[in-house]
């Protein structure tokens, strides 16, 4: 099949029945205008020629810079059956000899022509996803070590890697697009899998990366400031991630209350929703009462709406972690398992590594390290507060920011950096196509306004920025060495561990990425 995590048993769908169902005709564009010997059947779904094979309908979609249907021609080369595109498209589509399917919108209809072809439109497992700014990731790990936890086979995507039933692969989208993410589906039940936590950002709402999918339980963690490249406001953010909470998405959602969003998604669902937060002011009906933060790991008790309360220990620093785990708790109970059987499942406490996520480079002696993948303001500040909880030494954050992206937001980390921190370096992190000294410019004067008495350096070379982190804070201080742009950043783990080698420091056997 074209997805790394498709169906390894190709079942195939007849052409006309996906026209049928989309209500359109099929356009035959062969020589002489002889009809197709037999049926067209299509095995699988693919918006890229990459993944095309044999069987496949390729959707060509309209893009920024170029038409799909462009590359029809070298889809019918890779054994493409037919050609899905819109009427821009269509005599691109037609001149690659192939069937064409024209819809208006066919990103639109993708998703529903995905179901169909992969036989999704109605799993047998339960189906979790979450949205938010911040702790989409996170929970989502967590969702599938408590299923794990309770004897189920899992399957999950997230931002850092696919997995089906142990078999594991990297992510490129945070959400896959359409086609990829129901042949995930249709993988996960020829597997057996019982349940699946699926990570959904905004994008993937907005461009249909979902479409033909219902979840039996939605988590919404937080809502901050992040992607208004993409979003004329929060506003229109918000509302791309309220959109999972409806029936055509969702059969019901847990709400996290810890950002005023929360209430606004609660009050505006489509579907039934319960609510929680560590704000023990706030009312909701799942509360998280942190109990202790260490550096190995987060306690908190969680509270169920009938007031039945169980101990929760995630090896994740800080509230927000602690928050996440009460999130992925109250999403299982939503879907219907036992509390008791998720008491049990927790007991020893929740046995979950986040790949990138706050991974602790730090040797036997030393100052600690921890590497992290953040790229929100909101995201350093819960970071640095969790760092802070656990050591009395002087707090070091390495940070930059991802080029072509949402620049609105980097004077608010420089700034939220130089509050947390007694010592903020700005170095370079994927530019992409900027020039990386304005993107520097930008956190290093939001770092230099709050007058917070921190030392704020500029170094644009990772390695050495690191480097003199370490060197600012001495042996019992530590560094938050964010590293956002980068999916999984085991080059960065591996040397923050190397510069802590230099000065003297073994690296603990124990530490994991």
């Amino acid at each position: 099949m074209p997805h790394a995590l498709g169906p390894q048993t190709a079942v195939t769908v007849p052409l006309r029945e996906v026209a049928d169902a989309l209500g359109v005709a099929v356009r035959y564009q062969r020589t002489g205008a002889a009809p197709v010997p037999g049926p067209v059947l299509l095995s699988g779904v693919s918006v890229s020629t990459d993944d095309v094979r044999p069987g496949v309908l390729f959707a060509a979609l309209p893009g920024r810079r170029a038409h799909g249907a462009a590359h029809a021609g070298r889809a019918a080369r890779a054994g493409a059956a037919a050609v899905l595109t819109d009427t821009a498209g269509a005599a691109d589509a037609a001149a690659s000899g192939l069937p064409v399917l024209v819809v208006d919108d066919p990103r639109g209809a993708l998703g529903h022509v995905a179901a169909l072809v992969y036989g999704t439109a109605a799993p047998e497992a339960t189906l979790l996803a979450v949205t938010g700014t911040n702790g989409k990731t996170t929970t989502v790990h967590l969702l599938d070590a408590v299923m794990r936890s309770l004897g189920w086979r899992t399957a999950s995507t997230s931002t850092v890697e696919r997995h089906v039933a142990g078999v594991t692969v990297p992510s490129v989208l945070t959400t896959p697009e359409a086609p990829e993410l129901h042949a995930f589906l249709a993988r996960a039940a020829e597997e057996g899998v019982r349940g699946v936590a699926l990570e959904v950002s905004a994008q993937a709402l907005s461009r249909h990366r979902v479409d033909g999918v219902v979840v039996d339980v939605a988590g919404f963690t937080n809502l901050s400031h992040d992607h208004l490249d993409d979003y004329a406001d929060l506003d229109e953010y918000l509302a791309a991630k309220a959109s999972l909470f409806t029936p055509e998405r969702s059969r019901a959602g847990v709400v996290s209350l810890d950002s005023p969003a929360g209430r606004r998604i609660a009050a505006g669902a489509g579907v039934p929703v319960t609510t929680i937060t560590t704000d023990p002011s706030t009312r909701a009906d799942w509360h998280v009462d942190v109990v202790g933060q260490e550096v190995d790991g987060t306690r908190s008790v969680l509270t169920a709406p009938d007031g039945t309360s169980m101990a929760l220990v995630v090896p994740l620093l800080g509230v927000h972690a602690a928050a996440d785990a009460g999130l992925a708790v109250a999403m299982l109970a939503t879907a219907g398992v036992p509390l008791v059987d998720l008491a049990a499942a927790t007991a020893g406490g929740v046995d979950v590594v986040v790949p990138g996520r706050m991974a602790d480079a730090s040797g036997v002696t030393g100052p600690r390290v921890w590497v992290d993948f953040a790229h929100t303001p909101d995201a350093f500040a819960k970071s640095l507060t969790a760092v802070r909880a656990v050591t009395s030494g002087r707090v070091a954050i390495v940070l930059g920011a991802d080029g072509d992206r949402d620049p609105s937001k980097r004077r608010a980390m420089g700034m939220v950096a130089a509050t947390g921190a007694d010592v903020v370096v700005v170095a370079d992190h994927h530019p992409r196509f900027e020039d990386p000294g304005p993107i520097r410019a930008a956190i290093l004067a939001g770092a230099r306004a709050v007058g917070s008495g921190a030392l704020v350096l500029e170094e644009p070379e990772p390695a050495r920025a690191i480097r003199r982190a370490l060197a600012a804070v001495g042996d019992d201080g530590v560094v938050y060495w964010d590293v956002a742009g980068v999916h999984v950043p085991y080059s960065s783990f591996e040397d923050a561990r190397t510069a802590l080698a230099e000065a003297g420091h073994a690296p603990r056997e124990a530490a994991r990425a």
